[in-house]
């Protein structure tokens, strides 16, 4: 099976239009749509594989230098449709007769304005690029916002106020490269636009995935699901990732907290991948290969 992008490149928002567009062309069943703009209006595109219930929704690209997390997913994405049109399995998963009366929802890039600002600097970002100029110093290797310096996995609206006080101990008070989670939930088109999918289709479970570490996280606050932690040991057994618990800025104001909280479904964090982020794209082909038997099991659990 061809890998319908070049995974020893960074991938962009062209890179991910191109994947889009084959994916289209090849698998019939792929339904592709968007849930909204960016802040700088770029688009956020959906895949919708299979028919039935949506057991999960799968989201990367939440922060801008983790964009190897939506290679991940195209690849995934490819995988599970030639599968089911061949009729061929995925670790034991009949992929067609599995698609047939169930859905899997694919959100690859939640944040591309702040990838291409990542990847080819302030001037990707159009009205913004003063200020993104000079929000980095000129320096975008550690950008990981969006367009307006706000870091989309702290701007959930999940112990909001609690972050905003961690904020404020580590000196961060306004937009920057990352950290900043805004100054009120929900405050950026991104993050509002994946609330509002999750409002609107009753995902079983979602998982988000970052880099980097072999990590795993599951619980939030009190409506955490009791059947979460065994989900969790499953899903982490499967490709070899520690299950943990997040600390410090990282414990509230993500998305997984967020659908936890709102919805008391089951929501993960996976942090994929070992070393310094940006994780060089020519290492998607081996962390996919560990990673596969997670994101399949994680449409069985």
């Amino acid at each position: 099976m061809a890998i319908v992008f070049n995974d020893r490149m960074p991938f962009g928002t062209s890179e991910l239009r191109e994947a889009t567009h084959k994916l289209q062309e090849r698998y019939a069943s792929l339904r592709t749509q968007t849930i909204g703009e960016s802040v700088l209006g770029r688009p956020l595109f959906l895949y919708l594989l299979g028919q039935g219930p949506c057991q999960a929704l799968y989201v990367g690209g939440v922060h801008a230098l983790e964009y190897i997390t939506s290679m991940l997913l195209v690849r995934f994405t490819e995988r599970l449709c030639a599968c089911a049109e061949t009729g061929g399995t995925l670790h034991g998963l009949g992929a067609a007769s599995f698609l047939s009366n169930h859905a899997l929802a694919v959100l690859p890039m939640l944040n591309p304005d702040g990838v291409e600002i990542h990847l080819h600097g302030a001037q990707t970002a159009g009205a913004a690029a003063a200020t993104v100029m000079r929000l980095s110093g000129g320096d975008f290797s550690t950008w990981q916002a969006n367009a307006r310096g706000v870091d989309l996995n702290h701007n959930f609206d999940a112990g909001f106020r609690i972050l905003k006080q961690q904020e404020a101990q580590h000196g961060i008070h306004g937009p920057g490269p990352g950290k900043f989670g805004g100054y009120r939930p929900e405050s950026e088109a991104e993050t509002r636009a994946l609330c509002h999918l999750c409002r609107r289709i009753p995902f079983k479970k979602t998982i988000a995935f970052h880099s980097q570490g072999e990590e795993l996280y599951w619980h939030y606050g009190p409506k955490t699901p009791p059947e979460a932690c065994q989900m969790a040991m499953r899903l982490g057994n499967s490709a070899g990732y520690a299950v943990k618990n997040p600390t410090g800025m990282a414990a509230h104001g993500g998305f997984k907290d967020w659908f936890i909280q709102t919805f008391a479904r089951p929501g993960f964090t996976v942090e994929v991948g070992k070393g310094h982020n940006p994780l060089p794209p020519e290492n998607c082909p081996v962390i996919y290969e560990k990673l596969e038997p997670m994101m399949v099991l994680g449409l069985q659990v």
